[in-house]
């Protein structure tokens, strides 16, 4: 009964992986397409998007250099990451330009209000003159306005900041400090006494998504320079419809080899593993939409790479079982012997490759960090199905009691 009970659960097992795979790689009769690509967030290389180009200018801000481009370009990918745009390209083209890609942007105006304005954030009083720029505040927030009409925006000052703060307040109460974002007048609120703590308030009937969107646009950072856009165009798919099938062309012949090649070897316990590498493809799936993963040629091939990690983990497993065996061991203490002498192995490559990964995220940008967070996410699932779900599926094929050494990994038992 036991060993019915346990040749149920993999049968299940089985159904539910394969309908699970099946359905989301099934195409959909609409598009055509297999399903999990209506999930999928493509990069510009796979879907098009918006490209911009922004071009340093002298101005009252600062003089343009190659430093002051580069910590411009630091501050607009900051900004765009804030506003939760996944895998933007931000790049210097030359000593005064820098690019700007977002990929499935549907239109430049779209582009334009996910980058955001520039930022140039200047207090402004009413002689004209330049009471602070985004240099002297510190941090921004937001809260509520205490006199109930929506929220506001929280700044703290920093250097300078609240010392010339503090005289223009003193100077000007009963009169209006302009607050103004790219030249244009956002707030005037009135001066009711003087400010000397460096802390004050940006008003202007805000709700909350606008109140937090400006604050995360101060809290990017303040531009070194001045920046007005060149160029604002639409492009389409560098990589084209044509060329993306025969990538996945290429990937399912690549998928079924290895499946293949698994059964061939390694006989049942080959079958577990593509079994294995099916939840494994299903969990990745779900983990790299959940975080809102976009979805380039380099991310496709760290999620094929995660796969061969996968793949090479359960073949170091199989190999070590299969060595207890031939040693004379019985099937369940062979079992939990490979596994345990595998284990160092197998979490010593995947934590290798994962800190690899980490870095190429640290130090690269664009498509780099997508190829790292997927293979990243690859590798670490990878160590769950290789070390607990496939021992969990080889455990529960030894009790149904229907194999022994030779059926199941081809070893002879040893004669006594």
């Amino acid at each position: 009964m036991k060993g019915g009970w346990n040749a149920l659960v993999l049968a299940l097992i089985l159904l539910l992986v394969g309908g699970v795979i099946g359905f989301y790689l099934w195409p959909n009769p609409e598009t055509g397409s297999a399903r999990i690509l209506q999930h999928m967030k493509l990069g510009l290389d796979l879907q098009g998007g918006a490209h911009i180009v922004l071009q340093g200018v002298d101005s009252e801000l600062g003089k343009v250099t190659p430093e002051t481009i580069q910590a411009a370009r630091a501050v607009i990918e900051n900004r765009i990451n804030s506003l939760g745009v996944s895998e933007p390209v931000v790049q210097v083209d030359s000593q005064n330009r820098i690019i700007v890609e977002i990929a499935g942007a549907a239109d430049i105006e779209e582009a334009r209000e996910v980058i955001g304005k520039t930022a140039v954030l200047q207090f402004i009083d009413p002689e004209g003159n330049l009471v602070l720029d985004g240099r002297d505040v510190a941090e921004a927030g937001v809260a509520q306005d205490p006199y109930g009409r929506g929220f506001v925006v929280t700044l703290k000052l920093k250097g300078d900041g609240p010392q010339n703060f503090y005289e223009a307040t003193s100077k000007f109460v009963g009169q209006p400090i302009y607050i103004m974002l790219d030249d244009e007048v956002i707030s005037w609120p009135e001066v009711r006494e003087p400010i000397p703590n460096g802390e004050a308030t940006i008003t202007g009937n805000f709700t909350a998504e606008e109140a937090s969107q400006l604050a995360h646009l101060i809290n990017g950072g303040a531009l070194p320079i001045k920046l007005v856009e060149v160029e604002a165009r639409m492009v389409s798919a560098t990589l084209g419809a044509d060329s993306i099938a025969k990538s996945l062309r290429a990937g399912w012949i690549g998928m079924v080899g290895v499946l293949l090649f698994m059964i061939l070897l390694y006989r049942i316990p080959g079958f577990l593993a593509d079994i294995a590498l099916g939840v494994y493809a299903i969990l990745n799936m779900l983990v790299l939409l959940a975080i809102d993963n976009v979805f380039t040629l380099p991310g496709i091939a760290g999620v094929l790479l995660g796969i061969a990690m996968a793949v090479d983990g359960n073949v170091i497993i199989f190999e070590r079982i299969k060595e207890e065996l031939r040693k004379g061991k019985g099937l369940r203490s062979g079992i939990d012997a490979g596994f345990h002498r595998a284990y160092v192995t197998v979490l010593d490559s995947q934590v290798t490759t994962a800190i690899a990964a980490a870095i190429l995220w640290w130090l690269g940008t664009g498509p780099v960090r997508g190829f790292a967070v997927t293979l990243f996410v690859g590798t670490v699932l990878s160590m769950f199905t290789a070390i607990t779900f496939t021992r969990w599926l080889v455990t529960l094929t030894v009790n149904t009691g229907w194999f022994d050494k030779r059926t199941l990994f081809g070893v002879k038992e040893v004669a006594r």
